[in-house]
């Protein structure tokens, strides 16, 4: 006795495989492209932070420099012709809120409320600026300007006259510390770093 055979094809969960894998290949594509999405944001953000920290020590290297700058003024070396301005019993040519011209960057400490230092631009290198470019009085040279990764601007800074509370200090003699306030400028006008001394001539 012949007994019957039966012969079944199902193709219907075969397709339901081929719907499935199309599924998850779709689902590792997004993942995939996600993680290289963040992967390039990741790579732009430490780019855009190491070329920030190499902006702002171009700026303070350069603030550190005015700073020098200022101390050579101060001492009267290389030419200077503002020795006069700092002995220690006068203050000639420093005045409230600084002095321009000849006295350029000479101030005399505020008596009250914000610091002279931040009310001063510093940004400014029109003819009355207040504040002394790097190399204005002691004809010293720093490289600046938009050739190769340099300040885009020359340094500046302020002189303010303090008194010398030194004890050992004449108890006649009004003697005087000389604030100095500088700032640096990186490759970028607007990157910033502002740097102070308080220096006492010998």
């Amino acid at each position: 006795m012949n007994t019957p055979s039966f012969h079944s094809t199902h193709q219907a969960p075969a397709v339901w495989h081929q719907g499935f894998s199309l599924v998850t290949v779709m689902i590792i594509l997004v993942v995939v492209s996600l993680l290289g999405a963040a992967a390039s944001q990741m790579v732009l953000l430490g780019e855009r932070s190491a070329r920030y920290d190499r902006d702002w020590q171009i700026a303070f290297q350069a603030a550190e420099a005015a700073l020098i700058d200022a101390e050579f003024d101060i001492r009267g070396t290389s030419g200077s012709t503002r020795v006069a301005a700092f002995t220690s019993t006068g203050l000639l040519g420093f005045s409230a809120g600084c002095s321009t011209g000849a006295d350029r960057g000479l101030c005399l400490p505020a008596s009250a409320g914000k610091p002279v230092w931040y009310n001063v631009d510093f940004t400014d290198e029109s003819a009355n600026a207040k504040t002394v470019q790097f190399g204005q009085f002691t004809d010293r040279v720093l490289a600046y300007g938009n050739s190769g990764i340099q300040p885009a601007m020359r340094p500046r800074y302020i002189i303010e006259a303090v008194p010398d509370l030194n004890p050992g200090g004449s108890a006649n003699v009004q003697e005087f510390l000389y604030r100095v306030t500088a700032m640096g400028f990186g490759p970028r006008k607007e990157t910033q770093a502002v740097v102070q001394m308080y220096f006492r001539k010998e």
